[in-house]
């Protein structure tokens, strides 16, 4: 399609007209009694062009406003040499164009407006750019055309820093793709993959596509979603100089920025080692300075507190405190963020939350066979790459003070207070295991590591609402099946007087909240229950919310989640620098114990149940172990 100014003929993407035009077989005409001295405009079906009818004389005079309002709206950048002596032969003055501009963008501002009394609407673009934010569309090598709608300027781009890697290929990508197939990311979205391999654009959507995949639950234009997702997608070659790729990388985001306003998300899936060279030369080469800048780090942290303060530091040096979100996919499960929900906007359980009322609390996080164990034998181990953020994150959203609001920062400044007010860390409440490899498996070479794939300990909190009770973490790698679960145990009942009726196991009485992930998510309430019956005995019975039976709905990925809350601003799940510091006081001290050789790591069978120590030391805190 194309639109005709008398002898001039520009091409017109049938998608860049939203609504549709009410259309007879031969023309289609679009009704001009909204524009005052506007000629009308017809589609002609046989040429594919829109045609305005006028006299060529008195054209410049009709659509000066009109023109106005598309070069503003479509970022033109130049209509054609012929035609613009004679548009710009007349001009106006600034309160007559601006009286035509309101008058125009209020004709045509809503593509949710419907037409009325038979008239169609020539929609327009619906961005947020101003005249003074915006600039020309970017002349890629896929379109010469001086209008672009389909690939208008974006308001946002995503780069991926480390694009051609595991963690790119099938999380990062498909997320970012789930989130724009459901629409919570712009129509205009960019997205930049950089690396240093030789590849193109082409290559890189090749390489994403087989990943990408709709929502189950409705696959309305899938195939349309993927190719418009693809065909935003562009690749950067870093090559070995990160300051000068950082600079190819901008080069590249202004381009297809336009010129115009444009935030920009930079996720560094980069190796820990990589990762401040990398931060150093974006913050000094690929900022924009048109919009917001965030940048997304990967766990671990640092290795220790003091590695951990020199990479914080550094980061610091570079970037604004709110400007960084350090991620943790366990972080962005469901039953995390419906911890603050559950307690707080239930008053069933606010008035129970605390040591009056809880003998103990359990955070259960064991990982089976499927999962592939060398991450955990890269130096990391699992205290540094599961305790240190997702099991400590966990009991500072269980345990911390209502926040005065759900503002990221006054969540984090509850959460710093929860982790600052653990005691120190005993090595003898402290359980760690290595699983022991059989001749079949690949680890073999790493059993005289010292890096432990099992931690188990209990922690206190010592202030008023907590003192005394334990929080007690069990995690590993390698156990019988793979389970993530919140188990809260509620005290005796004082003076029960139905206490002969419970039976000699008194334990098993115990009134308990559960709070499951993996496997079949689900909000679990044990009581105690009279059995049907003549007699009187009593049933420790679950009342059971689960998620699969009660919403009939896809579960977005982690990663989803929280590459939408990086999108919002919304950092309650990403952890502060000083929560950073005061996870890494709590476990330093044990990590320096294991390195002098002070704690040993007991040996466990691959696919059992872990460490028999974990065992003695719940019943040294008076904690019955539950295995379900």
């Amino acid at each position: 399609m194309s639109v005709s100014f008398s002898s001039l003929s520009i091409p017109l993407s049938e998608s860049s007209i939203r609504r549709p035009i009410h259309r007879s077989p031969d023309t289609h005409r679009i009704n001009a009694a909204s524009f005052p001295g506007a000629p009308i405009m017809s589609h002609s079906a046989a040429s594919g062009c829109i045609v305005l009818n006028g006299g060529s004389s008195n054209l410049c005079r009709r659509f000066r406003g009109l023109k106005l309002w598309i070069l503003e709206r479509l970022n033109f950048q130049q209509l054609s040499e012929n035609c613009r002596p004679v548009m710009e032969s007349k001009r106006m003055t600034s309160q007559e164009r601006n009286r035509l501009k309101n008058n125009l963008e209020t004709d045509f501002s809503s593509e949710k407006e419907p037409a009325s009394h038979g008239s169609s609407v020539f929609d327009a673009p619906n961005d947020s750019v101003t005249s003074s934010e915006s600039s020309s569309l970017p002349q890629t090598s896929s379109s010469n055309s001086p209008i672009d709608v389909i690939n208008r300027a974006p308001s946002l781009c995503i780069a991926v820093i480390g694009a051609t890697g595991e963690l790119a290929r099938r999380k990062i990508f498909p997320a970012l793709f789930a989130l724009y197939y459901s629409g919570f990311l712009p129509e205009d979205v960019g997205i930049f993959g950089y690396s240093r391999k030789d590849i193109t654009d082409e290559d890189l959507r090749s390489v994403i596509a087989s990943t990408l995949t709709c929502r189950v639950d409705h696959q309305e234009n899938c195939g349309d979603k993927m190719d418009a997702f693809l065909n935003r997608t562009y690749y950067i070659n870093g090559g070995y100089d990160n300051r000068s790729g950082m600079s190819k990388l901008n080069a590249r985001m202004e381009q297809i920025e336009g010129g115009g306003k444009a935030n920009r998300i930079f996720y560094l899936s980069v190796p820990q080692e990589a990762l401040l060279d990398v931060a150093s030369c974006l913050a000094s080469g690929a900022q924009t300075r048109k919009g917001w800048n965030r940048i997304i780090i990967e766990k671990p942290f640092g290795f220790d507190a003091l590695s951990s303060l020199r990479l914080t530091q550094s980061l610091l040096s570079k970037f604004e405190e709110n400007q960084i979100y350090r991620i943790d996919h366990l972080l962005g499960r469901n039953l995390i963020e419906n911890l603050t929900v559950l307690r707080f906007s239930n008053l069933v359980f606010e008035p129970l939350w605390s040591r009056a009322y809880i003998h103990n609390i359990q955070v259960v996080l064991s990982e089976d066979l499927a999962v592939q164990p060398g991450r955990y034998f890269g130096g990391y181990g699992i205290i540094r790459d599961i305790v240190h953020s997702h099991v400590l994150q966990t009991i500072a959203l269980l345990a911390m003070e209502p926040p005065i609001s759900l503002d990221g920062e006054d969540i984090r400044n509850e959460k710093v207070k929860v982790l600052r007010s653990i005691r120190k860390l005993e090595p003898r409440d402290v359980i760690l295991g290595q699983y022991k490899a059989s001749s079949g498996n690949k680890v073999d070479v790493c059993l005289d590591s010292l890096t432990p794939t099992y931690f188990a300990s209990a922690l206190y909190i010592d202030n008023a609402r907590w003192d005394g009770v334990p929080f007690l973490v069990k995690t590993g790698l390698g156990l019988i099946k793979h389970q993530m679960e919140i188990r809260i145990q509620f005290r005796h009942v004082p003076g029960n007087i139905y206490h002969e009726c419970i039976g000699h196991n008194i334990d098993r009485a115990t009134n308990e909240l559960i709070l499951r992930d993996v496997p079949n998510e689900s909000i679990l309430v044990r009581v105690n229950n009279k059995v049907p019956g003549l007699g009187l005995q009593l049933d420790s019975s679950e009342l059971n919310l689960l998620y699969k039976d009660k919403y009939n709905m896809e579960v977005p990925d982690s990663y989803e989640h929280l590459l939408l809350d990086v999108i919002d601003g919304d950092n309650h799940l990403f952890m502060r620098s000083d929560e950073l510091a005061a996870a890494w006081n709590i476990l330093t001290p044990i990590l320096n114990e294991v390195d002098k050789g002070n704690i040993s790591l007991e040996l466990y069978e691959m696919g059992g149940r872990g460490p028999v120590g974990a065992y003695y030391l719940w019943a040294k805190h008076g904690v019955r172990w539950v295995e379900d």
